[in-house]
């Protein structure tokens, strides 16, 4: 099926029948990504007296408890409430699920200091104003370790505050990255990035999100895509997701 998109002077077209996923699948167990010391997924059978909720152990169908932490485990995607004082739902505030999305491929700048920083003119070189509604970042190199990585205490790359009110200045709404987080493992509770994103306290931008623990393929070229942005319907500030990346013909 070929879908046609307008933006702003331009009109795109799409062919939905050829997906290309960039989430990382959540499994039971430490076979995950995980960030920020947060537990495992876990996955298991429902138990009650004769019942067990699993094929293989007998059981007539498959019914299981799921464990995780959204934030921490794997793909996901957030709204404002994760640093707000006042409560914010993704549900609420993720409406819309379409956008022309680019994607990017870049080294972070190595700091004196020993961190890895996406500065902003590293994101000049690669966005221009009104370009996208949506920004993908998959940082270099880029290898499969990322699917099972254990971020934990190892201090990984972040997004300086520059680059992230340069994204906001460029229009773009939904930023998504292949990093735990935007901001620093350590940064004193500063949250600088994810701030300057959301424009928290001031003048909050409702409507944007951060998807953080992506996974694009080194097969999937530098470019402008069609993105659908996936979430479940929870009644938090953040939703395991299954972004989807579409060519534009």
């Amino acid at each position: 099926m070929i879908v046609h998109i307008k933006h702003l002077e331009h009109t795109y077209s799409a062919n939905l029948q050829q997906p290309l996923d960039i989430s990382i699948p959540l499994r039971d167990g430490m076979d995950n990504p995980n960030c920020f010391y947060a537990p495992y997924p876990e996955m298991s059978p429902v138990r009650s007296g004769e019942f067990i909720g699993s094929t293989t152990e007998g059981g007539l169908v498959n019914f299981f408890n799921v464990k995780m932490n959204p934030h921490g485990n794997g793909t996901h995607t957030e709204c404002v409430g994760h640093i707000a004082k006042e409560r914010h739902v993704i549900n609420d505030h993720l409406k819309q699920f379409h956008f022309i999305a680019k994607l990017v491929s870049l080294y972070p700048r190595r700091l004196d200091n020993g961190d890895r920083r996406i500065d902003v003119d590293l994101i000049q070189e690669l966005l221009h104003p009104g370009e996208a509604e949506a920004f993908i970042i998959r940082t270099l190199p880029n290898e499969d370790w990322k699917l099972t990585h254990s971020y934990s205490g190892t201090n990984p790359p972040y997004l300086d505050k520059n680059a992230v009110h340069y994204l906001v200045d460029c229009g773009i709404q939904h930023l998504l990255i292949d990093l735990p987080s935007v901001d620093r493992e350590e940064d004193e509770g500063k949250l600088l990035a994810h701030r300057a994103f959301w424009k928290y306290p001031d003048n909050v931008r409702q409507k944007c999100t951060i998807s953080e623990l992506i996974y694009v393929h080194n097969e999937i070229k530098d470019g402008l895509y069609l993105l659908n942005l996936q979430i479940t319907s929870l009644d938090l500030d953040v939703s395991p997701s299954k972004p989807i990346l579409y060519s534009l013909l």
